[in-house]
């Protein structure tokens, strides 16, 4: 399948059109994990989990949820998630005066259900992901609903895309840039609109090995699924690929790696002891690439990082953190 994602200057009026509704997140020069990896490399990292809702997703919802007509928008949105993109669904369908009916997975954080229903949304809980997408179509067919896809899709490239945007603008020059990847939709759009401003910038993707879809899509030539997700990092734990995300990626993503439960968790307490950061293990996946399979590829380099999100509490986090020095 080839694609054309967004052009830059789609992404550009987006971002104008989202002033309101969505924050143009910092980037940090990060001290702490270029005094672990030596060498003279540079490493800043984009910190998304600032962005409303807590993640990268609310550009994605926000962008489709603009896009809607009046009709759809009386009708209502459905949505499939672990619990972030079921909060950015529930936070744009307020934005725009819409309601939101969202299907989670029974094991997600309970930070994340009652976030969703804050912003107002209906909140339905299953047990697994491939019954979430069922009872989603069903709402969808049932009631009219728009289904908002968590990673697949134009409108989802596009809000992803201004995080590119924003990056480049705010990074003068960088050799690499490291993205974390569930179903893709982050990265495709990030990838598509970095590759239109800086063409010979590296963009690598990183997936647990415990849901590695994308990778598994790359080695086939066409996109794949896996029977269970099984990995701490559940914001990551998308099921399958799907062919605009995918076509994307191919295009525009240079690599992949892969990284375990282990090093996530070893990597969130790395980042807490050495910067103070209490994030879900999907936001430390970038660091923990760099830091692992990455480490001596991007010596020397110039690297972005994309911290992606976080919507963990205290409870949660301190279970699944590892604090030791293993990681230097």
């Amino acid at each position: 399948m080839t694609v054309k994602g967004p052009d830059i200057q789609e992404i550009r009026a987006l971002r104008e059109q989202l002033t309101q509704a969505s924050l143009e997140t910092p980037v940090l020069r990060c001290a702490a994990i270029e005094g672990v990896l030596g060498g003279d490399t540079r490493v800043h990292a984009k910190l998304e989990f600032l962005q409303r809702t807590g993640t990268f997703k609310a550009r994605g919802a926000l962008a489709t949820l603009h896009g809607l007509s009046a009709a759809q928008k009386v009708a209502g949105v459905t949505a499939v998630s672990a619990g972030n993109h079921a909060i950015a669904t529930a936070y744009a369908a307020r934005t725009v005066g819409t309601t939101a009916k969202v299907v989670m997975i029974g094991t997600a954080n309970p930070l994340r259900i009652a976030r969703c229903r804050a912003y107002g949304a209906e909140v339905i809980l299953v047990d697994d992901v491939h019954e979430a997408f069922e009872l989603a179509e069903s709402i969808q067919r049932e009631e009219g609903r728009y289904f908002v896809h968590p990673f697949e899709g134009p409108s989802i490239a596009l809000g992803t895309g201004t995080v590119g945007l924003e990056i480049c603008e705010q990074v003068p020059d960088f050799d690499a840039l490291i993205v974390p990847i569930g179903g893709g939709g982050l990265i495709a759009g990030i990838a598509n609109a970095v590759k239109q401003l800086r063409p010979d910038s590296e963009i690598i993707g990183v997936e647990p090995t415990g849901a590695d879809s994308m990778s598994r899509s790359r080695e086939a030539g066409e996109v794949r699924s896996i029977e269970k997700v099984n990995t701490i990092a559940d914001s990551l734990g998308a099921p399958f690929a799907m062919p605009y995300s995918f076509a994307l990626t191919e295009k525009n993503v240079d690599r992949l790696v892969t990284v375990d439960d282990d090093a996530l968790c070893r990597t969130m307490g790395f980042l807490f002891r050495a910067m103070k950061l209490a994030v879900e293990p999907a936001c430390v996946a970038s660091t923990a690439a760099l830091l692992g399979p990455l480490r001596k590829d991007l010596l020397g380099k110039r690297v972005v990082t994309v911290m992606c999100g976080s919507n963990i509490d205290w409870d949660t986090f301190e279970r699944q953190a590892i604090f030791d020095d293993d990681i230097a």
